[in-house]
């Protein structure tokens, strides 16, 4: 009777729970099949299903207008939520998606994927501004769906005014994406995240806002929910299980270039080899094309003489990488959140970067459709050095904020051009406090147009902000360090650093393992690295505007083609390994050794080549060591079997031009400074200094030569000072 009462029981409640999930199946949005239905078109997959997470994502932001975390790993399908949400919240009349995002790259892939997911979405960045008008004309209008823009557009009033403002009480949707830009993390990455709290704090009530990101650790997640305010939180593991992870200890240059040409060609299918600097980029992906491999570097700032513009280079790069027409790309960050190749079978550092936040970021890249790829984590000597220059350069200093502020409110506004005549900071400097000091709300500067203006809003750095932010990337920085040297699973490291903990080891790291899952020797090419790593050579580009004010003591309001040298050749970067190293350590004894002048001799004749050849040699004098370059490029003339002559005189002491920051204060320092006395050889000739930073040396003295009646001015240098922006 019991037994049978229990049966009767057990029965009742089956049928009540399958009646209530039926109920519950009734209930469910019947847009939730119209939602699976572009996510399979989008995918071209008739089965593929919701990840867990997904439709909840889109069912709170569509349905209960809800304001959202979403912290998913690469590849989980972040932009096909907030897409998919777009497409059903214009079905039911609501305006157009605001899309925050802070990379080309990343944007363009956005792009095709609201293509694929059946909405119109448009991007309005620095490449397209001829398209400007249309764009936002297709934004008014409702023609568009979803708008991109990078955070720098929410600095720009004309765009504020234009098109923010017109369209925000009707936004559908604001999707931030990358949001661990808006914490503390990313505020050296794009200063202008930090406006999107603003932003989001304005949407009208009811407005509902995606963040998305696959990079945060409980820190990124509580800073970003302050920023944001009161949001929901939906969080799934961050971790790869294709990825195997290794970490060499392979300090000097030359052995990661050698490690990299033996290895590389092995490692499955294509990758991207990952830096710290664009030099390095360049440096890297030079060597593993003298082996024989095809690699490119892929940059911000990167160019080719094809392309107009570096956008559509680089974009020419994404697709070589994406039909694995190249093995590699030799890339900084700029390649990095959103890039989508599911099956990127490897991703490399050759140098480690400043945080596991960033390291996950990057490897995260690999792996993701493919049941094994490679993370592997090299470390170099110049790994510390890098990161503490961008630790302490990754704030404006207070000196150059309180000169900028200054100059404006001595002025009626600047543009940024013109500050550079007022305050002897680079472009870089001065663009970095302008983007820190407009990111605050209020704020002590505005733009109008291109011209900044101080406000009323008083001003002071927050220095225990910019110290406690320091220490945090130097704790950071001691937690890569100890991944180095971690003796157990990787991944669990990975996991715990990023609070995501893994119970059990991942048996594929070369931890678990017990040995290498990519060999460690690099011995055939070792030779071959070491001598490609002692140089570091690098173009010297003439320089073709003067500033505003020209130079008016030698009477030159331009540089026409005719007073402009060719482009010359530097032998290498100041300090660093070889040459570097010994020009550094050579010019406060008085006399470069003998080696550097063999060595610059063989770049000129085995690799710079410069046709026609230098028929003789002048040098860039100086008056406290008026010795110094002259000896130098006397006995490299000799070493070239070509004449000395000492032509260039220079007849007033100035200061040194590398305490010039910017074009407008290094042309003013250097005015009539130089002159060219005695017969010049109307022969192309070449032009020797020692260390040059700006170049503007360099140009003026060959301006002075080409006047004066020489041949083609050649310009070569022993090392180059200059860190770029």
């Amino acid at each position: 009777m019991a037994a049978g009462a229990d049966r009767d029981s057990l029965a009742t409640g089956h049928a009540q729970a399958t009646a209530a999930s039926m109920m519950s199946a009734n209930r469910e949005p019947p847009d939730r099949q119209r939602a699976l239905d572009l996510l399979r078109t989008a995918v071209g997959d008739a089965a593929v299903s919701f990840r867990d997470g997904q439709w909840e994502s889109i069912d709170a932001v569509v349905h209960r207008r809800a304001r959202m975390l979403v912290v998913q790993r690469t590849g989980w399908g972040k932009s096909s939520v907030y897409f998919i949400a777009t497409r059903l919240l214009r079905d039911r009349g609501h305006g157009p998606t605001l899309v925050v995002s802070p990379l080309l790259a990343l944007m363009r892939n956005q792009i095709d994927s609201a293509r694929r997911h059946g909405v119109k979405a448009v991007r309005i960045d620095s490449t397209n501004q001829p398209e400007w008008p249309v764009l936002h004309e297709q934004v008014l209008s409702g023609e568009a769906d979803a708008l991109l823009v990078s955070p720098e557009r929410l600095a720009n009033d004309a765009f504020v005014d234009d098109l923010l403002m017109p369209i925000q009480d009707r936004l559908g949707l604001l999707v931030i994406d990358e949001a661990h830009c808006i914490s503390d993390w990313g505020h050296d990455f794009r200063p202008n995240y930090q406006r999107l709290h603003s932003v989001a704090r304005r949407l009208p009530r009811g407005t509902p806002l995606l963040a998305t990101t696959a990079t945060a650790n409980d820190r990124v997640v509580r800073d970003v929910c302050e920023q944001l305010g009161d949001v929901e939180v939906q969080r799934g593991s961050l971790l790869r299980e294709s990825l195997a992870l290794q970490t060499l200890h392979l300090p000097s240059q030359q052995d990661r270039l050698a490690w990299l040409s033996e290895h590389l060609p092995a490692l499955p299918g294509t990758g991207i080899v990952y830096t710290l600097t664009q030099r390095d980029a360049e440096r890297v992906a030079d060597w593993l094309v003298e082996q024989g491999i095809e690699a490119r570097a892929y940059h911000s700032s990167i160019e080719h003489p094809n392309f107009e513009g570096g956008d559509g280079y680089r974009q020419r790069l994404e697709r070589a990488l994406e039909r694995d027409e190249v093995k590699a790309l030799v890339a900084t960050t700029a390649l990095g959140m959103g890039y989508d190749k599911p099956d990127l079978g490897f991703v490399i550092h050759f140098q480690a970067p400043g945080s596991i936040v960033a390291y996950y970021q990057q490897v995260g890249r690999a792996g993701r459709a493919i049941d094994r790829a490679f993370g592997l984590l090299m470390h170099g000597r110049e790994d510390e050095r890098i990161l503490e220059y961008f630790r302490r350069t990754a704030f404006p200093s207070e000196d150059h904020v309180q000169a900028i502020l200054q100059a404006l409110e001595e002025s009626d506004g600047l543009s940024a051009r013109q500050l550079e005549r007022e305050v002897n900071l680079r472009k870089g400097q001065i663009d970095k406090a302008l983007a820190f000091l407009a990111a605050p709300n209020p704020a002590p500067i505005l733009r109008k147009g291109s011209i900044w203006r101080r406000t009323p809003v008083p001003y002071a750095m927050d220095r225990a902000h910019v110290d406690r932010l320091t220490r945090q990337r130097e704790a950071e920085w001691g937690e890569v360090r100890r991944y180095v040297d971690e003796t157990g699973c990787l991944m669990q490291f990975l996991a715990s650093a990023l609070d995501t903990p893994l119970a059990e080891p991942c048996g594929k790291c070369a931890r678990c393992l017990g040995h290498p899952i990519v060999g460690t020797a690099a011995v055939r090419d070792r030779m071959a690295a070491t001598a490609y790593a002692r140089r570091s050579e690098r173009p010297i580009p003439p320089k073709k505007q003067l500033p505003s004010g020209g130079l008016a003591q030698y009477g030159w309001t331009s540089l026409p083609a005719e007073r402009r040298h060719e482009e010359g050749r530097v032998l290498a970067q100041w300090g660093e390994g070889g040459w570097g190293a010994r020009v550094k350590e050579d010019k406060p004894k008085g006399r470069f050794r003998q080696e550097l002048v063999d060595a610059m001799a063989e770049m000129i004749q085995a690799r710079w080549t410069p046709a026609p050849p230098p028929a003789w040699v002048a040098c860039v004098p100086s008056l406290a060591r008026p010795t110094l370059v002259a000896d130098f490029a006397e006995r490299l003339a000799a070493a070239l079997r070509i004449r000395f002559l000492s032509v260039v005189a220079k007849i007033r002491e100035n200061e040194p031009q590398k305490n010039q920051q910017n074009r407008e204060h290094q042309c003013r320092n250097l005015d009539g400074v130089f002159a060219v006395r005695g017969n010049v050889p109307a022969r192309p000739v070449l032009l020797i200094d020692d260390v040059v930073d700006s170049g503007w040396t360099l140009a003026v003295v060959a301006a002075l030569l080409l006047e004066a009646g020489s041949g083609p001015v050649l310009p070569a240098a022993l090392a180059n000072a200059s860190t770029g922006d």
